[in-house]
């Protein structure tokens, strides 16, 4: 929660702000001795040229192959006049991150390397579509899928809206049937089980880019903000509609199913890809 507070005060993090700068100046110095890689380009936008910044921070495991964690950090383009922070919408999950970070630090990983991946760039510039969305995801995608990363990731699991202080995480319809299963197992094992899977629905996200290029991947998100979704995209996405229970909840059940995937590996590996 006290990473959620520093983000939402930076403000608006919409690309191209002096906000966007400041988050990236921000995961930079918490990740700094992460094994930090960083995906900077310009990305073509319905408002011209853009600079979009992905970080990735990398935790080495003893097992060859990848679990990467997603969140982004950019806040909502068309809502730039306002002061719109996103502190669920963005701020929440990117923190989230963060404090996993914090619990992986300084050990050896037993089972697959763990990367955190930052995304930029997320939001719509002008409208949501294939093309004005997720630009920072779809370029690591691309990369990684360029330079054979894609080929190592065991499981990508994405987070996103998830300190909403009436959790209820939705069954995302497009991702993997199994990485699902495991979530579900995890949520059930550790006594959450309430605040998980009760609305099925699809979400584009950023973990689109993934599973279209065969990557086994899973959306955390809770798209139910408010009464009837009311706090979603509007300058009441604030602090005070969240709970640390929430993030504790759905980091407590990333980290759980990070575990099942590691045990489940074997019997996975006829599954990937």
């Amino acid at each position: 929660m006290q990473y959620t507070r520093e983000i939402v005060a930076i403000g608006p993090r919409w690309t191209g702000s002096k906000g966007q700068e400041k988050i990236v100046a921000y995961l930079r110095s918490r990740l700094k001795n992460d094994g930090l890689i960083e995906d900077s380009f310009e990305a073509q936008t319905p408002a011209g040229k853009m600079p979009v910044h992905n970080l990735v921070a990398k935790f080495p495991g003893t097992k060859d192959g990848i679990i990467v964690l997603g969140s982004h950090f950019d806040t909502n383009y068309p809502l730039r006049h306002t002061n719109y922070a996103g502190a669920n919408d963005g701020a929440s999950s990117t923190a989230l991150l963060l404090a996993i970070a914090d619990q992986l630090r300084g050990k050896k990983l037993e089972g697959f390397s763990v990367w955190l991946a930052f995304f930029d760039g997320e939001e719509a510039i002008e409208s949501w579509s294939d093309s004005d969305s997720l630009y920072g995801s779809r370029h690591l995608a691309a990369q990684w899928e360029k330079d054979g990363t894609l080929r190592k990731v065991k499981a990508f699991l994405l987070a996103d809206m998830i300190g909403d202080a009436d959790l209820n995480i939705d069954r995302e319809e497009a991702s993997t049937p199994w990485l699902r299963i495991l979530a579900q197992k995890a949520a059930i094992r550790l006594g959450y089980q309430s605040h998980f899977f009760r609305r099925e629905l699809a979400i584009e996200d950023d973990h689109v880019p993934f599973l279209q290029r065969g990557v086994p991947s899973i959306d955390l998100i809770d798209m139910d903000y408010g009464y009837d979704d009311a706090y979603h995209h509007t300058v009441d996405d604030t602090l005070d509609k969240l709970s640390s229970r929430s993030l504790q909840i759905t980091g407590d059940v990333i980290l759980e199913t990070i575990r099942l995937v590691n045990a489940n590996a074997s019997r996975l590996a006829t599954n990937s890809h």
